[in-house]
């Protein structure tokens, strides 16, 4: 006679409380490779988790997706926003379901809850050249300080890096390749790789730093303290982005991320005639619409349509 197991078989939930919506977190942050997605899922989950836990004991359903969207809807955030913390439940419940936590069913009706729709194209914020080597003159020639954040100004509109790039560069990062310096085998947004032109400029501006702080090898960009002192073993992106803040503002530039840095980079690559397709392969994209957008949308503001009309005084 076969032995009837008395053990019951596990069914999925319904209702996720605490300990099984940190397990299904645990197990979305752990499938992300960058720090950065890591960061924002992290965020937009625990978002949901403190929506999710204040309400009476509501099955995580599609109906409980819905109501969420309405609530982030009514925080007036942006669409890119609503999309992203969507997509951080949709990846939660996936998970769930595949570690046996939720029902498969509930987890395909979330799968189909739609986003915000996006309206409009956003302007982003680019630098002209004249705005970019006043960005570049503004730190101090002569003290290891300026010369470190003018290397880090000069590779993020040189090289078109992002501010996670700059921050965990190495000094074997840079070599030579086919008789010009490079960034190679970069590890950058998702895990992608790609090697990066350094133009002459920007290598002897990295130079001036690497020189004069006496670094050889390990990270590029160490922190210097307010006597002068280079100490520790790297830089945080945080250091990047005050970088930028504090030298935007010296050289009169409003409302200037280290991003912007990059899509200056690219626009004025295109604008002395370089091709998109290499533009793509140096900022990193897998999407040539993406590099696009970088360059800037297709309404001119200078010269602009309406500027003539006929009703000027």
């Amino acid at each position: 006679m076969v032995k009837k197991s008395n053990k019951k078989k596990k069914t999925p939930k319904r209702v996720l409380r605490l300990p099984d919506l940190d397990y299904a977190k645990g197990a979305v942050l752990n499938t992300l490779g960058s720090p950065t997605s890591k960061r924002s899922y992290e965020f937009a989950i625990d978002d949901f988790v403190i929506w999710y836990c204040s309400e009476p004991r509501l099955a995580f359903s599609k109906t409980v997706v819905l109501r969420y969207r309405l609530d982030l809807e009514s925080r007036q955030l942006a669409p890119v926003t609503i999309n992203l913390r969507l997509a951080a439940v949709r990846r939660l419940a996936y998970e769930a379901a595949d570690t046996g936590l939720l029902s498969p069913e509930l987890a395909a009706g979330i799968q189909r809850v739609k986003g915000a729709k996006k309206v409009g194209v956003r302007l982003g914020n680019w630098l002209t050249a004249d705005q970019s080597l006043r960005l570049l003159q503004a730190p101090e020639a002569e003290t290891l300080r300026g010369r470190r954040d003018r290397a880090i100004l000069a590779l993020l509109l040189g090289c078109g890096l992002r501010r996670a790039e700059v921050a965990q560069l190495q000094i074997r990062d840079v070599q030579q390749r086919e008789e010009h310096w490079a960034l190679v085998d970069l590890i950058g947004k998702g895990r992608h790789i790609r090697t990066v032109p350094v133009p002459d400029w920007v290598k002897a501006t990295v130079d001036n730093w690497t020189g004069a702080a006496t670094i050889g090898d390990g990270r590029l960009f160490r922190c210097v303290s307010r006597t002068g002192a280079v100490w520790g073993s790297g830089i945080t992106e945080k250091v990047v982005w005050h970088t930028v803040k504090r030298y935007a503002a010296k050289a009169g530039i409003q409302q200037l991320a280290p991003h912007d840095c990059r899509r200056t980079c690219a626009r004025l690559c295109h604008a002395a005639g370089g091709e998109l397709e290499q533009i793509q392969f140096l900022l990193g994209h897998k999407s040539v619409e993406t590099t696009e957008r970088y360059l800037g949308c297709k309404q001119r503001l200078r010269q602009a349509v309406n500027d003539k009309i006929g009703l000027e005084p």
